[in-house]
């Protein structure tokens, strides 16, 4: 049997309005009525009409997550299991839920409007989209609140929350040039996302500051992949690096798989670096050095953003760009030089 608000009231003994008020947390219900309406609540289990809690209130505190890419490459990458979690623990605590949409990205793009236009969300979370991803626009054209993860160099006029990838990238290549690596190779992202566009010109640009000369034969595209990566440095190793920056640790992981099935020894013929530093990097064999991106302060820094312009309207553009950090562990050879210096 389904519950109503004029069961609760009946319960309660109170009006269907009065308990419509206590759900929707009217702060002029009397302490006394507001208990006795949240007993009935809590004892039965009630959850209220959320569609007609929406109309009534013009909110429905639920948020739309689309993430458009394929079902499986999302649940593939640790990087989007963990952005879900953290943003799904961040709605909890602000007290909204989150709707979820995984469709492949084409059936995403054809049916976008029946998300923007159901009436059951106030606001809209998109992550990775591509440079010149349709659904931006349809995001615009329909009004409703929106935040993404990464920036879009073609709208200036998108909020998001992105990561430094390109100073993450740098402080990588850096670090290995100064462990003596001369010939350091990347595994790219691909390069029409802008994670990828963006950890490509960190690595070129560090080349360039330690008077190192860009080679295209070293840089290598893959797709964030175990499969990606250690196509990549198979692709690589003919061209002899002495290191290899990879764009995300799922990618440095394959990458020193494919190293070692070849004969070569990581650190000390190949240095490897990462990008993330999901739990898999500090598992590796060695253990791998990586940039680690604050991962959990996206995830709630997206819902915290949308949230305050839900409730907040404005013109403004809102932006937040996060520091990342290098964690050195054995797969650069720092160790290495440490000893020798000794």
């Amino acid at each position: 049997m389904t519950l109503t608000l004029e069961d609760i009231a009946r319960l309660a003994g109170t009006s269907r309005s009065t308990v419509s008020r206590v759900i929707n947390g009217d702060v002029n219900v009397s302490v006394a009525t507001r208990q006795r309406v949240k007993k009935v609540i809590n004892e039965l289990n009630f959850q209220p009409n959320l569609a007609a809690r929406g109309l009534a209130s013009g909110q429905t505190h639920i948020l739309g997550l689309i993430v458009p890419m394929n079902v499986g490459s999302i649940f593939s990458d640790p990087f989007y299991p963990l952005l879900i979690q953290n943003i799904s623990t961040t709605c909890t605590q602000r007290d909204y839920s989150i709707m979820l949409w995984l469709a492949a990205p084409e059936f995403e793009r054809r049916t976008i409007h029946q998300v923007l236009y159901n009436g059951l969300i106030d606001g809209v979370i998109v992550s990775s989209m591509s440079l010149n991803d349709p659904i931006i626009q349809s995001l615009a054209e329909s009004n409703l609140p929106f935040v993404a993860v990464g920036r879009n160099p073609n709208d200036d006029k998108t909020c998001y929350v992105d990561v430094d990838n390109f100073n993450g990238a740098r402080a990588a290549v850096n670090h290995l040039y100064k462990l003596g690596r001369r010939r350091i190779a990347t595994i790219a992202g691909p390069r029409d996302v802008i994670v990828g566009v963006d950890r490509l010109r960190g690595y070129q640009a560090a080349l360039t500051e330690n008077g190192l000369d860009y080679d295209p034969d070293l840089v290598v595209e893959g797709n964030f992949s175990d499969e990606g990566g250690y196509a990549a440095m198979q692709s690589l190793m003919p061209r002899k690096p002495d290191a290899v920056f990879a764009t995300s640790d799922v990618m440095a992981v394959a990458a020193i798989r494919a190293l070692q099935e070849a004969g070569y020894r990581v650190p000390e013929d190949v240095a490897v670096i990462g990008f993330d530093d999901i739990s898999l990097a500090s598992r590796s064999i060695p253990a791998l050095t990586t940039v680690r991106q604050p991962i959990d302060m996206v995830g709630a820094g997206v819902v915290n953003m949308l949230i305050d312009m839900i409730e907040h309207p404005t013109s403004e553009t809102h932006t937040m760009v996060l520091p990342t950090e290098l964690i050195i562990r054995s797969s650069c050879g720092a160790e290495l030089v440490k000893e020798k210096s000794l």
